[in-house]
């Protein structure tokens, strides 16, 4: 298949890993900054092909593992409503709120569905006209634009029954935080490759230049990894922190002009609670005040909210990226997919899940063999 099997080729990730092998010359941590990665890495143990000098820390790469428990809770308490009709992708429904999930309200009672578009819901509130549709919007730079349209759509159509739960998140302001915790060990990023063909690459400068860090835009599959970590290990080694983008068959620096002008229109920047790291000033979207009768926080007077996370999960500190999920004395045990404890064991881009589904369950090789089936885990949203 075009664009994936070239990108798998073994031949070629010898060579990049030969080419690492022979630029390193001291340790290196680099951070991915992207769910997909994080599984694309443990899938294929790239981190355990890599020199012993390359670590690769696993960052906030993970929307679904960023929502905060409030949120959560309110997402519960709306979906648990009579009358509503409450909608998100599938792999929020096993997320845990303070004493249950989503999947639970649906057993209850509630009206809960996945879909796999907001434009999909939009379409649900426009076929049933005396229920309230409410689609939770979550997830990085990347989905914001579809949830923009979609909310966009409804004001135009008329379509008053339909609102969004928002809790979108932006990578810039979250890659400051990081560089400016006192336990960070982070000296370089792969960039989220998605984020950027959407956004661009204008943000990232000015923290590379700032921080003294290389940034390089990356995609997901074996051999964009790998390029990835050999042009941050190569800059590195000479000192230097630019971006650069290794995705060019889907980045521009310029992003989506369209797809920013949606999100501009309909989206303005605020403070966002990221769960298990704490408030990140001016990290998230919220409606702007031309379509807040579409924000269901509002709508539903969910705004009272307080929530306190579970202290025995450590999903926080893998977030952060200061342990491995197999540093968390509950991982494989008390919190697996089936009795999940935190967001990152649940959702398919979680780098417990990872860890869980690909058998890593040391910090040792992971034998084939040992893989647990796709089936166990959550399905994709």
């Amino acid at each position: 298949m075009k664009y994936i099997d070239e990108f798998n080729d073994p031949a070629l990730a010898r060579r990049l890993l030969d080419e690492i092998r022979a630029t390193v010359t001291r340790p290196w941590a680099l951070m991915e900054v992207c769910g997909g990665q994080t599984h694309s890495i443990i899938r294929h143990g790239i981190d355990q092909l890599l020199p012993d000098e390359v670590e690769l820390i696993h960052g906030p790469g993970c929307p679904v593992c960023v929502t905060p428990l409030d949120v959560i809770d309110k997402a519960l308490e709306i979906a648990a409503r009579p009358g509503v009709i409450f909608c998100s992708f599938g792999d929020m429904l096993r997320v845990p709120g303070t004493d249950r999930d989503l999947f639970r309200v649906k057993g209850e009672g509630g009206d809960v569905r996945v879909v796999y578009s907001p434009l999909d819901a939009l379409d649900l509130a426009r076929k049933n006209p005396d229920r309230e549709v409410v689609f939770f919007a979550i997830g990085f730079e990347t989905t914001a634009p579809a949830n923009a349209m979609a909310v966009h759509q409804a004001r135009r159509l008329g379509v008053r029954n339909f609102s969004l739960l928002v809790s979108h998140v932006r990578v810039p302001p979250a890659i400051e935080a990081i560089m400016t915790a006192p336990a960070c060990r982070v000296q370089g990023f792969l960039a989220a490759g998605h984020v950027c063909s959407v956004m661009g690459t204008d943000e990232y400068p000015d923290l590379a230049d700032r921080y003294r860090v290389p940034i390089v835009v990356t995609g997901f599959e074996p051999l964009d990894i790998l390029e990835g970590i050999r042009r941050a290990v190569h800059q590195l080694e000479r000192g230097e922190h630019r971006v650069e983008n290794a995705y060019a068959r889907a980045v521009r620096d310029q992003g989506n002009p369209a797809a920013q002008r949606m999100i501009e229109e309909v989206f303005e920047v605020t403070d966002r609670n990221w769960r298990g790291i704490g408030p990140i000033p001016a990290s998230g979207w919220r409606l702007t005040e031309a379509f807040r009768d579409h924000d269901a926080e509002h709508r539903f007077d969910v705004t009272g909210i307080r929530t306190e996370e579970p202290a025995v999960c450590r999903a926080g500190e893998v977030l952060q990226g200061l342990i491995k999920p197999t540093e968390c004395e509950a991982f494989g045990t008390a919190c697996t997919p089936r009795t999940p404890l935190g967001a990152t064991m649940v959702s398919s881009e979680g780098a417990c899940a990872a860890y869980y589904l690909y058998r890593r369950m040391t910090d040792g090789p992971a034998p084939r063999e040992s893989r647990v089936p796709q089936e166990e885990m959550n399905p994709v949203g």
